[in-house]
């Protein structure tokens, strides 16, 4: 029979589930706690940051109490939809004891009184963002105290974000993106200390760039968990080999290629191309004022030599659906570009990148490469691409044969460009040169339609005034 102590146990502890983070992921590793049991929470508070197969992300918890139960320890690998915290949602009520397992014996000094919680808002968490406020941390007053008066902390940090408040709270945690977030624990910038100059009072890469700039020390923040690959410790003395656990992005790296490699049939061809055309237009649009502010390298003129090598040749822009027995045509681009990071290779892509001008191209290009540097990458980034460049010429090869990304029919890789004898107009001369591999799914691209795509590419990083007249 249900009493009246079961029901006002499960009115009074919430627990909050490992929430689905990206599209259709089922797990998640717990990087690090921000709350301890006993810790009082608001509604958007971050109390955990989680590292999924995509990208790491900090979870805010959708209502109000105080920590009750931590399910998982740091480093935990945790299924879509188990719960993770419990939180007593009214402190103040007296004894009980929440519906789930048993958790080690809390000291004898036990429950006591707080401030009344507010009622539930029913918010859903926002799983990557900016705007939640950090609470102050606090322990639970000891029984027999008097019952103090509601906090005015979390009111005066609401009333800061609503640029109403005073700079009299400093808890009040300062508004900035995650990579952003990123970006300051690597440089050493206490957020706290930085002037915000984006709208709302976000926090910008600029302004921590700028707090970095000054000589005088800043405060240090806080120690971070950085997801780096386990094989960085010591190794023992003697040693003759080491395990890594495959988690994270490794493991979502490895079940991509071997499901890749073995489901679509992958043919590579290559072409070597004389590119010194293009890297004069490169030093040319360096000095352009249209590209002021953004960064020009030869990645942006091949991005774009494909794009219009897309337009040309648009059956490359396609994936093969294997359930429905279809060919699906995409008439939009999402271009990717393979990102070397240290969680791994990662592969954002640019939203409807057929559509954007030079200009923009290239502020798209870059602001994907700070995030992937930053680590924060968001899934939603990471999904939905249709053609990929992996550029390995960064590391001095000359191409490598790509594994097509899942989901996608073709990638083209970019070796180095090098100086190079080379016949023009009829006699050998030194002439900028690289290799282009282009790898495609023969379910759906011919070797013609494989071979033209390229084709296309090398002819206009050849001849780049054909960005004008094919375009």
């Amino acid at each position: 029979m249900t009493t009246m102590t079961d029901t006002s146990n499960a009115a009074r502890f919430r627990e909050f589930k490992m929430p689905d983070v990206g599209e259709g992921l089922t797990e998640a590793e717990i990087l690090k706690w921000y709350v301890q049991p006993g810790d009082t929470v608001t509604d958007g508070q971050v109390v955990c940051e989680v590292e999924t197969a995509k990208a790491a992300v900090e979870l805010p918890i959708p209502f109000d109490g105080v920590v009750h139960e931590l399910r998982f320890p740091e480093g935990t690998t945790v299924d879509v939809g188990q719960v993770i915290i419990a939180v007593d949602v009214a402190p103040g009520s007296g004894d009980a004891v929440a519906d789930e397992p048993a958790a080690a014996p809390a000291p004898e000094a036990a429950p006591a009184e707080a401030a009344p919680a507010e009622e539930p808002k029913g918010r859903q968490p926002v799983l990557v963002g900016y705007g939640v406020a950090e609470s102050s941390t606090k322990r639970r007053a000891r029984k027999g105290a008097e019952t103090a008066p509601p906090a005015a902390a979390p009111a005066a940090v609401q009333a800061e974000l609503n640029g109403q408040g005073t700079a009299a709270v400093p808890e009040a945690r300062p508004l900035a993106k995650p990579p952003v977030r990123k970006l300051a624990k690597d440089l050493g910038i206490d957020l706290a200390t930085v002037t915000p100059t984006g709208a709302g009072g976000v926090i910008t890469r600029e302004d921590v760039h700028a707090a970095a700039t000054p000589s005088e020390p800043v405060a240090p923040s806080a120690p971070s968990v950085e997801p780096v690959v386990p094989a960085a410790e010591p190794i023992p003395a003697g040693a003759r080999e080491t395990r890594i656990p495959v988690k994270g992005v490794r493991k979502a790296i490895a079940q991509a290629m071997v499901g890749s490699a073995f489901t679509a049939p992958h043919v590579t061809e290559f072409v070597t191309v004389d590119v010194t055309r293009t890297m004069k237009l490169v030093a040319e649009l360096k000095e352009d004022k249209d590209m002021a502010g953004v960064r020009v390298n030869p990645l942006l003129v091949i991005a774009k030599a494909l794009l219009v090598a897309i337009r040309r040749n648009p059956g490359v822009n396609a994936v093969w659906d294997e359930a429905n027995q279809e060919i699906v045509q995409k008439h939009y681009v999402n271009l990717g570009i393979a990102a070397a990071t240290p969680r791994g290779l990662i592969v954002p892509n640019i939203k409807d990148a057929q559509d954007q001008t030079l200009p923009q191209l290239a502020a798209s290009l870059g602001e994907l490469v700070a995030t992937a540097r930053d680590g924060r990458t968001s899934p939603a980034a990471m999904a939905g691409g249709t053609v990929t460049i992996t550029n390995v010429g960064v590391f001095g090869v000359d191409t490598g044969t790509p594994i097509l990304n899942p989901g996608e029919s073709a990638i083209l890789a970019v070796g180095a460009i090098k100086l190079q004898p080379w016949v023009h107009k009829g006699k050998v001369k030194p002439r900028q040169v690289t290799t282009l591999a282009l790898s495609f799914d023969h379910r759906l691209i011919d070797g013609e339609l494989g071979s033209k795509f390229l084709a296309d590419i090398a002819a206009i990083l050849e001849q780049p005034k054909r960005l004008i007249t094919w375009a």
